[in-house]
């Protein structure tokens, strides 16, 4: 059995500064906590590993999923959510998200987020993948992230919020109690805060995004390393659901030989009314689910990766050349830039599709106000998991989900922040692995534990990782560090993925092609203790508290 460092080799910190609140991640989720704690706290810092607007909100191309438009509601919104997530849904998380869902997007407006509307001054809302109503809101066409994150950068500007910008966080610092009082990161630049240092404070919010850099073929950014769910881990937090990683139907084609970032065609393109086809024309939808090409994610890519092997194709086809020049212009302005720029033209042209890795389901466990199992340790976006998505999230379900509970987050912090406290001496083994294992760890991920899995080939991922995992003694660097938490999670997504012998959701058995509700409907629980991951099977149990208010049934108005 592979055994993990328990903390990263690093040099002693040189430097320290403090907040009240640390915010790891500079994305929907982590800005909207620095901002409303801020209001609530007399210091926030945000640290970040690129700079402040290069999170992976940025990338999000179709929109914001709420229940805005006229005769939708969060009832309805909840049904949906519910179905894409294959039962294992945490209901009560889901009406949370559903009904302050609505509130949420209305402050980020507020906050300056500008979206796109009619002629009436009214929010233009479409539709994607398994939602029976249109209620994604959009911003510049297919710019939905980046004009969020426009938003929120502005506003924590604004606001004076303290930024760590080029910051790699390594570990959680703890008290004598064990709660969370801080973290040590490495700044990546020249000055004052340049190398290792440490942070101080008295609640720690992990908001660092997603680990797709553990496949080599990913929509994900190069620093999308995991680096949240690594320090996590080690610091024995409980992570879940961690084998439900989405992979988004619609990737473009680069070729066969292409690794790392690959462009989205967002799921919008097929809510505006494109097809998908194979090599033939045939729209191989059809007739698979009831919802065709707008069927939940999973389906979607499970039925191209099944065209593709009935066909022997490497790829399928998006077909919008319906759309015509100004639509595509004004409605998908960078995917039709993307496209262009590699030598596609969409107006005229079937654009090449496949399944690359796009959202982790699971994540670091928290409960509805963001707490971990670790005192003093909240987590909120990509990197944790609420219970919302289930085995499969809801297209558009992923930004709202960021802006809820960080907020809610905010509101327990008002509640109850505990006194300073000072860190105790780290203990456990440190250790890191040699940078290079990234590349063949990517490989090894996608061709044993990607869209298809099965017990042979989740078994000759799990040997290549612990090999990796013997390539041990280099210095300590960015890369180093990266990989090593690359490595974690890894381990930690392939042993949950040969745990669960079923078909659920995004999570795919080639071997167990079938749900196994008496089984397996429940949840797979990571934990790491003495370097070693353990992993406990918790039955599904429907759960909606006394105190949660009714769904509301009556549409609202439009903001």
């Amino acid at each position: 059995m592979t055994t993990h460092p328990t903390r990263l080799a690093a040099p002693a910190p040189g430097w320290s500064t403090y907040a009240d609140v640390i915010v790891v991640g500079s994305g929907v989720a982590g800005l909207t906590a620095a901002l409303r704690a801020a209001e609530v706290v007399d210091s926030v810092i945000v640290v970040t590993k690129a700079v402040l607007d290069e999170g992976s909100t940025r990338w999000a191309q179709g929109g914001i999923a709420a229940a805005l438009g006229e005769g939708d509601t969060p009832a309805q919104h909840m049904h949906d959510t519910l179905v894409a997530g294959a039962g294992l849904c945490d209901e009560e998380a889901v009406r949370v998200l559903v009904t302050e869902g609505p509130g949420a997007v209305r402050r980020l407006m507020s906050v300056g987020a500008e979206f796109d509307r009619d002629a009436e001054g009214n929010v233009l809302l479409t539709r994607e993948g398994g939602h029976l109503r249109n209620r994604i809101a959009h911003a510049g066409g297919d710019a939905t992230g980046a004009e969020i994150s426009r938003a929120l950068v502005h506003a924590v500007h604004d606001a004076g919020i303290e930024v760590i910008e080029h910051a790699l966080v390594l570990d959680l610092l703890r008290d004598a109690e064990g709660r969370a009082c801080g973290v040590t990161l490495h700044v990546m630049g020249e000055g004052a805060r340049d190398g290792v240092g440490a942070v101080h404070g008295r609640a720690v919010v992990l908001a660092a995004g997603g680990m797709g850099q553990v496949f080599s073929s990913t929509t994900n950014p190069h620093v999308s390393t995991g680096d949240g769910v690594a320090l996590a881990l080690r610091a024995g937090a409980e992570a879940t659901d961690l084998e439900f990683v989405q992979f988004h139907p619609t990737v473009l084609w680069l070729g066969p030989g292409a690794e790392g970032q690959q462009p989205l065609v967002s799921e919008a393109v097929r809510g505006e009314g494109a097809h998908l086809v194979d090599a033939d024309g045939i729209r191989f939808m059809t007739g698979r689910h009831p919802l065709g090409e707008l069927a939940p994610r999973d389906i979607v890519a499970k039925g191209i990766m099944q065209r593709m092997a009935e066909t022997g194709g490497e790829h399928m086809y998006l077909d919008a050349r319906h759309f015509g020049a100004a639509m595509w212009a004004a409605r998908f302005p960078t995917i039709l830039a993307t496209c262009r720029a590699h030598g596609i033209d969409p107006v005229h042209d079937l654009i090449p599709v496949a399944p690359a890795a796009h959202f982790a389901s699971g994540g670091v466990r928290t409960d509805l106000d963001g707490r971990t199992s670790v005192p003093g340790l909240y987590a909120c976006g990509e990197i944790a998991c609420t219970g919302v998505h289930g085995a499969n999230r809801l297209a558009s379900n992923s930004l709202l989900e960021g802006l809820v509970f960080a907020e809610r987050i905010a509101a327990d912090l008002a509640r109850e922040l505990p006194p300073r406290r000072e860190p105790v001496a780290p203990t456990g083994e440190a250790g890191l692995l040699d940078p290079g294992v990234r590349l063949p760890l990517q490989r090894a991920m996608t061709a044993g534990a990607g869209v298809l899995r099965g017990r042979d080939s989740l078994q000759a991922t799990t040997r290549v990782l612990a090999d990796l995992g013997l390539r041990t003694g280099t210095e300590p660097c960015t890369e180093a560090w990266e990989a090593t938490n690359l490595h974690l999670v890894a381990s930690a997504l392939a042993a949950a993925a040969y745990d669960r012998e079923e078909t659920r959701g995004c999570h795919w058995r080639a071997d167990f092609p079938d749900a196994d509700d008496k089984d397996w409907r429940g949840h797979v629980v990571t934990t790491m203790a003495a370097g070693r991951l353990d992993r406990a099977y918790e039955p599904y149990e429907p759960k909606l508290h006394e105190t949660t208010p009714p769904i509301p049934t009556q549409p609202e108005e439009q903001p």
